[in-house]
């Protein structure tokens, strides 16, 4: 009987919430990631796992394991929007996934993997999660990474197309901007939220970055900020869902701007706002996104009901139950 649960990236940061909130469903779950030398080891701590898997072993671990999966959830991929070595980035993000697909298509296995907001470029086209090829097409993201779940989604965009045989269930998610416990280990790409409360719990200025666009003041800058837990929620949705599928967006459906972010922190650590501004990268400037606002109509159309905080609420609960505490890890 299929009783497992895969989770690549299982130790990574959205990874290893999925797999502490199917822990406490009491679900059998594999673990493929790797845990390198510090400390992301902490992330998938508490939780209770079957197994656990070499990312470089992992297409023959599961040609010997093909019938015990009653889910494959693959989070696992390069994240960093700043990569720039191409091949690498094709060998870790979109082979794997396209190798996970058609096993998940070969043995009906159902299937959610994790796309992205950086698909949307610069936002010119929007935050439609139309699935369609020619929908896709009209999106052009503005960094490798961005690009490479694109390229994804579009592949699988021309198997529908052409009616190709798919996963019995298969759900894109498209992550805004998730932030949460067990981010730590993500350096520079974790978020602000995680990044400036060691300055603000010191009493130093958070430092935001300047406006280098006419229609944005310096700190309102907008971006859609998730919870991590509100994202685990849509997935454990899906599970439960299986005749659910297709591309969806995955954020509040709320933009709110870095000074709104930088004041949460403050309130939440019951200090005082001390905020500065610094330019932005020149190396960077011409691929900043100054908007990302998640249309969430299509999750919502597909049954989802579930609540996501806001703001200020999420990052209370981030701050209160996690970054204050001796033990910060979910």
């Amino acid at each position: 009987m299929a009783n497992l649960v895969l989770v690549t990236g299982g130790a990574g940061f959205i990874g290893s919430n999925i797999v502490a909130a199917l822990s406490e469903r009491g679900e059998k779950i594999v673990v493929c990631d790797w845990l390198e030398s510090g400390d992301k080891w902490k992330n998938i701590a508490k939780s209770t796992i079957c197994d656990f898997v070499d990312p470089d072993d992992l297409e023959g671990w599961l040609n010997r394991n093909d019938s015990r999966f009653r889910a494959i959830i693959h989070m696992g991929a390069i994240s960093a929007t700043t990569e720039t070595n191409g091949d690498l980035i094709l060998k870790r993000n979109f082979a794997p996934t396209r190798m996970l697909w058609r096993f998940a298509t070969d043995n009906a296995i159902p299937f959610i993997y994790a796309s992205s907001a950086a698909t949307y470029g610069d936002g010119s086209a929007g935050f439609n999660d139309a699935e369609s090829e020619e929908a896709l097409s009209r999106l052009h993201p503005l960094n490798l990474y961005g690009w490479s779940k694109h390229a994804f989604d579009k592949f699988v965009a021309r198997e529908i197309k052409r009616g190709a045989v798919t996963p019995p269930q298969w759900a894109g998610l498209k992550f805004f901007n998730v932030y949460g416990p067990n981010e730590y280990h993500k350096g520079n790409m974790k978020s602000v939220i995680a990044q400036c409360y060691p300055k603000v719990i010191s009493g130093e200025a958070v430092t935001l970055f300047k406006s280098h666009h006419p229609d944005y003041e310096d700190g309102g800058q907008l971006r859609d900020f998730v919870y991590v837990q509100d994202c685990v929620n849509v997935i454990l949705w899906l599970l439960d869902n299986p005749e659910v599928s297709g591309l969806f967006n995955l954020g509040t459906g709320k933009a709110r701007s870095f000074k709104d972010l930088a004041a949460a922190v403050f309130a939440a650590a019951g200090m005082d706002e001390k905020i500065s501004y610094v330019d932005t990268p020149e190396q960077i400037r011409d691929k900043y996104q100054y908007f990302t606002e998640a249309d969430m109509q299509k999750l919502r159309a597909a049954g989802f009901g579930g609540n996501f905080r806001s703001l200020e609420d999420g990052i209370t609960d981030y701050v209160t139950n996690y970054l204050s505490k001796d033990d910060i890890y979910r």
